[in-house]
């Protein structure tokens, strides 16, 4: 290997070519030796030069590429070559493999000392690049994450149970055995809070067991072989949440609270017997967030302030609604942040109560002693309230109620699992809600989603597909003219061309026909009047108004016309022949 060498040291090859004066040097040396830190860092955060032109000038004196690994697609196997504490030790990142040398990527290639080291581990001869530590720290995240770590905690609990671990024996667990599955827990939290996961899933199956994240919306998938540590790892997570360690035949639901990295954590906990054991799904939330305001939610401009508007009514319903894990809790409760005043009264029903609210009156339902929904709500009624938020409206007695009170002069806030906002007013009547009772007291239906964005550091363009097309311009006959984009993958991204999530949304108001027809409990005479509204846009027409931004991609806009496209016959496109259409996401119907 030929080592990039420095002819003289950095401070005085950077005075030498006037990068920086003497008296900056004399500056950053007195800094440098109160932190410990390089030079070259001390100078960047003293603000005497910046990281790209200390990086340029380094490469260029070496004679060593400069690189961008942002839009780089890292591939697992080669990055794996050079062990994680190696890697984070001498900022060094494995980035391509040939037949004849490996690429690495160093924040200093003049670090002799790590070139070295980094030389006898690697199996070929090193061909140094130049590229940014803050990349370098992200890669490190994204791609070493605590696999290793979580397999290696696995493998040493495993050798404390040779067999399935029995509850007797494991209900009084302590010393080293109480310690390793309390490692193995620290690091897949510590792994989940990393990738910012929404979801944890502890799933055993034949032979192994899997640990499933869900980022952006989409699971990712760890394999432990370590079959027998399923249920040291079931019973340390009741013990934490509090619930019946003996009882493995029934559900359970618990709830806990941890710190992982500076983030206290709320985790909502559902145990369910499967066939090979128990699995276990932990919902995660981010108390050092905090709450949202209204407008980081996401909402366009136009349909927040008519939400807006709508908050502000003294009374009437309003729905928020979608599947599960589409952000209706947190569109409530940015509402509810915003109407909370001294002279308001608020109540929530909710199951769990999700965030903690100053000033608010908040009731946990538990249905095992009778607080359900419906009576919490009808004693809520008896409180004086200005506003009712409603978690869930799950059954006949708590929507009657709702709507009565409603009607009655308070503001009544719930969500509802629909697929859009014109099919939540049909499930009212179909719930028993009497239909002018629906007409009265509902002003309005705020449906949503959560779609992934493109990730931005590896954004290119997409042509569309035969298939694509035709779904594209039966959304809108303009699609057809749009640029689309999709995201190639990269190291940003974890491979996958997505990088976070952003809101759907439609906003149908009740008009005079829409409530004529409600009234009738005319279903189809709703949809018509609903459909006739000119502030209405559907979700996938919102939708395909982000991949015209370039936000978001076609197969994101399908796999939303998926979910929606059994309520919406706008969506059911018609042809003289009987036709197979497959979209990019997979979507497959037979149209006549």
């Amino acid at each position: 290997m030929q080592q990039p060498r420095l002819r003289m040291r950095l401070g005085d090859l950077l005075v030498h070519e006037n990068v920086i004066n003497d008296e900056q040097l004399q500056q950053a040396l007195s800094a440098q030796k109160n932190s410990g830190r390089k030079l070259g860092t001390t100078l960047i955060d003293l603000g005497l030069v910046s990281e790209h032109n200390l990086l340029a000038f380094l490469a260029q004196q070496l004679n060593v590429p400069m690189m961008d690994i942002g839009a780089i697609r890292l591939e697992a196997d080669t990055v794996n070559l050079i062990p994680e504490m190696q890697a984070r030790r001498y900022r060094a990142l494995a980035i391509e493999e040939t037949d004849g040398h490996i690429v690495v990527g160093m924040s200093d290639p003049a670090d002799l000392a790590a070139l070295d080291a980094l030389a006898a581990t690697l199996p070929k001869p090193i061909k140094v690049a130049v590229v940014k530590e803050s990349q370098l720290l992200e890669a490190f995240d994204n791609h070493y994450r605590r696999t290793e770590e979580i397999a290696s905690f696995a493998q040493e609990l495993a050798s404390e149970y040779k067999d399935e671990v029995e509850f007797d024996f494991m209900s009084g667990v302590s010393g080293e055995e109480d310690t390793a599955v309390a490692r193995l827990l620290q690091s897949i939290f510590e792994d989940a809070v990393q990738l910012q996961a929404s979801d944890i899933h502890i799933e055993p199956d034949v032979g192994m067991l899997r640990i499933r994240q869900r980022i952006d919306g989409v699971l990712q998938e760890n394999i432990i072989r370590e079959r027998n540590i399923a249920a040291a790892l079931v019973l340390r997570l009741k013990l934490m949440s509090g619930l019946d360690i003996s009882e493995k035949r029934l559900p359970q639901d618990g709830r806990t609270s941890i710190k992982v990295q500076g983030h206290t954590i709320d985790v909502r906990l559902s145990t369910m017997p499967v066939q090979n054991g128990e699995s276990v799904v932990m919902r995660l939330l981010d108390q050092s967030a905090g709450l949202l305001e209204l407008e980081q939610v996401g909402m366009p401009a136009a349909i927040l302030a008519r939400f807006r508007t709508l908050l502000k009514r003294p009374h009437g319903m309003i729905l928020v609604t979608g599947p599960t894990g589409s952000g209706k809790t947190t569109t409530l409760y940015a509402g509810l942040a915003e109407l909370n005043k001294p002279g308001v009264k608020i109540i929530t029903i909710e199951d769990p109560v999700e965030y903690r609210l100053p000033r608010i009156n908040q009731v946990q339902t538990y249905n095992r002693i009778g607080l359900d929904f419906a009576n919490v709500l009808r004693t809520s009624l008896r409180q004086d309230p200005d506003i009712i938020m409603v978690g869930e409206m799950r059954d006949n007695e708590t929507v009657e109620i709702g709507l009565r009170g409603a009607l009655t002069g308070h503001l009544v806030l719930s969500t509802l699992h629909t697929n859009d906002a014109i099919s939540s007013a049909v499930r009212l009547l179909d719930m028993g809600a009497p239909g002018y009772l629906v007409a009265t007291s509902l002003r309005a239906i705020l449906a949503q989603r959560l779609i992934r964005k493109i990730c931005e550091n590896c954004k290119t363009d997409y042509t569309l597909a035969a298939d694509e097309r035709f779904w594209m311009q039966n959304i809108s006959p303009a699609a057809g003219d749009i640029h689309f984009k999709v995201g190639r993958g990269c190291q940003t991204c974890n491979n996958t061309g997505y990088k976070g999530r952003i809101g759907v949304f439609e906003l149908l108001e009740m008009t005079e026909p829409m409530m004529d027809a409600l009234k009738r409990s005319d279903t189809s005479a709703f949809s018509d009047a609903a459909k006739a509204n000119k502030n209405y846009i559907n979700l996938a027409k919102a939708a395909l108004e982000y991949a015209e931004k370039g936000v978001t991609t076609v197969d994101e806009i399908l796999r939303l016309v998926e979910m929606v496209a059994d309520s919406s016959d706008e969506l059911t496109p018609t042809t003289d022949a009987n036709t197979d259409i497959k979209g990019a996401s997979g979507l497959t119907l037979e149209l006549e």
